[in-house]
């Protein structure tokens, strides 16, 4: 089997540099939409005390060892989300971070084990006014490089057009032709519409794992298309780290913002109440525990801040993609200047 080129050789380098052109001229665009919003850059340690408490997201751990030899655990973070929120405890009120971010388990055409998160947080704001961020972002994106559509696999977006907000409810009946209201707290009952849809079915499959089969399945690919679109109102089972929405105790402050059928950004009108906010991490770690073997601990300090944070909205958003869909590259080492290596030294 011939061992493809490196992303060094000069000519694979050659195709890759007009990616990487317009990838800096993007960043360049995102800082200077901050600033004009009067938004601090901040840098976050990427090395944490946990990696995370999703049931689904997979951490590079490390030993940090000291001057006496002893050990301890750290982890690379998944996001940057744990010290953005110490920030707005401790005073901050708009900041943003381009930060590397690291998740195993994950390498497709549109995941990469190390990628940047581009992550900002308004205190005192709702997330009506982070959803605009996110359109002017787009705008922002598309003048940086001259883009008239985003494009992702024949797909097209107007990146100028105002996104439709669509509810998960509303996205399920449209899309996949179910009522999810009454299916809310109905396991067997989601099981048999994931069925009728020619989804495969086994019988440890919580609510939430057979939700994720017909999102990902059936829904999220129909998302984006002609303009952005901004689901929102998801299930609050959905949300660990949303608030929950005061007009209806179901659903979650919680909004993902789609292009071309691709995830791009996850926002939350964020939780601060750190007792509800330790019940869910810990659900998620026993569910973790239970499908992959291991569980991250809880990192204390993010759970004593969440006390004093103020009311906030946040958004992760994945900057390669972004650079992806404003560019028509096909996969994410296309934007990347230094991809890590395919595989490594086999263990």
């Amino acid at each position: 089997m011939t061992r493809a080129s490196p992303w060094w050789a000069p000519d694979v380098y050659a195709d890759r540099r007009p990616f990487l052109k317009a990838r800096s001229r993007i960043t360049a665009a995102v800082r200077r939409f901050f600033e004009a919003e009067g938004f601090d850059e901040v840098e976050t340690s990427a090395l944490q005390v946990s990696g995370g408490n999703e049931t689904h997201l997979s951490a590079f751990a490390s030993d940090l060892i000291g001057a006496d030899g002893a050990r301890s655990r750290l982890y690379l973070h998944t996001s940057p989300e744990f010290a953005c929120k110490k920030l707005l405890a401790a005073g901050e009120t708009r900041i943003f971070t381009l930060a590397r971010a690291f998740r195993n388990r994950e390498r497709s055409a549109l995941h990469h084990p190390e990628f940047t998160m581009l992550e900002w947080y308004r205190a005192g704001e709702p997330t009506l006014r982070t959803m605009e961020d996110c359109a002017g972002l787009l705008v922002e994106a598309a003048r940086a490089t001259g883009a008239t559509d985003f494009v992702w696999r024949g797909r097209l977006c107007d990146p100028f057009a105002e996104p439709e907000p669509l509810s998960l409810c509303a996205a399920f009946a449209r899309h996949a032709g179910i009522d999810l209201e009454p299916l809310l707290d109905d396991r067997d009952g989601l099981a048999r519409a994931a069925e009728a849809l020619g989804l495969r079915v086994v019988a440890d499959d919580t609510w939430s794992d057979l939700f994720s089969k017909i999102l990902s399945e059936k829904i999220e690919t129909q998302l984006g298309y002609g303009r952005p679109t901004l689901l929102c109102d998801y299930p609050v089972s959905e949300a660990a780290l949303a608030r929950v929405n005061p007009d209806d105790p179901r659903f979650a402050d919680r909004f993902e913002l789609y292009v071309c059928g691709v995830e791009l950004a996850n926002g939350f009108g964020e939780l601060t109440d750190p007792d509800e906010q330790r019940r869910r991490l810990d659900a998620q770690m026993v569910e973790k525990a239970r499908l992959y073997g291991e569980r991250y601990p809880v990192d204390e300090d993010f759970l004593a801040a969440l006390a004093i944070m103020p009311a906030a909205s946040g958004v992760a958003l994945g900057l390669d993609r972004l650079v992806m869909l404003a560019t028509g590259a096909e996969r994410i080492e296309q934007v990347l200047w230094t991809p890590v290596a395919e595989q490594g030294t086999p263990l």
